[in-house]
């Protein structure tokens, strides 16, 4: 499993990309490959301001549905809209053109309490 050093991460399989007050937020290579070909990716929260722990948006895969959920509360100021024609992104390359929105920080505080590579590699035993 891929678990990038420069990410912080969630139980939920969440990772995020810090760019000062903005964060890149996406789903783990784990989770992608827990949820199998992923054929759709719906986000209607752009614009929204959400708070922790409440969900973005979903994730259609060839078998399930899932929710993604905001690791930190913010604004989401875009959604990748890569993924309206090629929801399989995710699937090729979840750290890179996988993204899935981008969100200004409310609180950058928050961030601490997020999960280090090593701690999120515990979790899913790599």
């Amino acid at each position: 499993m891929n678990v990038p050093n420069n990410l912080k991460y969630t139980k939920d399989h969440e990772w995020l990309k810090i760019e000062g007050d903005v964060a890149y937020i996406g789903v783990t290579d784990y989770a992608q490959s827990q949820l199998g070909d992923i054929v759709f990716v719906d986000v209607t929260t752009e614009g929204e301001t959400l708070e922790k722990e409440e969900a973005l948006g979903t994730i259609e895969a060839v078998k399930t549905v899932s929710d993604v959920y905001m690791p930190v509360g913010g604004e989401v100021i875009e959604f990748n809209t890569k993924l309206e024609d090629n929801a399989d992104l995710i699937n090729k390359d979840p750290y890179g053109d996988g993204w899935i929105v981008k969100v200004k920080l409310s609180d950058p505080e928050e961030i601490k309490a997020l999960l280090s590579p090593e701690a999120y590699k515990e979790i899913i035993g790599a």
